[in-house]
């Protein structure tokens, strides 16, 4: 087995392991108390989100979000991913209509891929063996993994599927993307996410009902916008 997956395997284990404790502990904390949570949360989401987006630049950011939004609404990502999460949530459970399956794989896909750690720790990983950054995201990934899927559900566990193919991705290719995958783009890639991780904190504060799924297309926008523009 090459070196470079081995930090993915056990950042994924983290969430299945976390996202497991806290399917255990939903339904079990009074409802008055999960709303206030819920909102706490949505909170630090919402500056999780402001914080990493404020490094980026500006222009990039507006033409990657408007011109994802735009690509994204005529690809109808957020219906699919939507009708995707109510075809697992029926092979899971057909007695649940109301489940927010969708909703909380997106986030916890945003939250644990999209950043500096998930990157830098990857390639750390893959070219030196050196794990001590997907460890430390490990553990926090593995705490937030609880908190969520005790308010979102199953969803938050098959972020585990998209970590094994992002970060895995980079692990393995690492030798190649080092290059490529610069300080300066990940800074940039890491705010357009940022702004998508804002929009999940709103919708959770203040039911925006913001498509965040239709926004996923600005990541590749963002790309292209800084090898013309900003490189």
């Amino acid at each position: 087995m090459s070196i470079g997956i081995i930090g993915t395997l056990i950042n994924a284990a983290a969430v299945l392991l976390g996202g497991g404790i806290g399917l255990l502990l939903k339904g079990r904390i009074p409802v008055h108390i999960a709303g206030s949570i819920f909102h706490a949360i949505g909170l630090c989401t919402c500056v999780i989100g402001v914080s990493i987006a404020i490094k980026g630049d500006l222009m990039l950011l507006v033409v990657s979000l408007t011109l994802g939004a735009f690509i994204g609404e005529l690809l109808r990502f957020e219906d699919g991913l939507n009708n995707f999460g109510q075809w697992m949530q029926n092979q899971i459970s057909r007695k649940d209509n109301t489940s927010k399956f969708a909703e909380g794989f997106v986030m916890a896909s945003l939250l644990f891929c999209v950043g500096a750690m998930a990157i830098v720790g990857s390639i750390e990983s893959g070219l030196r063996g050196d794990r001590s950054i997907i460890l430390m995201k490990s553990i926090l990934d593995g705490i937030s993994a609880m908190i969520f899927a005790s308010t979102f559900g199953a969803g938050v566990l098959f972020s585990a599927v998209i970590i094994l193919v992002y970060q895995g991705s980079i692990e393995f290719f690492a030798g190649y993307l080092q290059n490529i995958l610069t300080t300066a783009l990940i800074t940039q890639l890491s705010a357009t996410g940022g702004v998508m991780i804002l929009g999940i904190g709103l919708n959770m504060v203040l039911d925006a009902k913001i498509k965040v799924a239709n926004l996923l297309p600005g990541l590749f926008v963002s790309v292209g916008y800084y090898y013309l523009f900003l490189a």
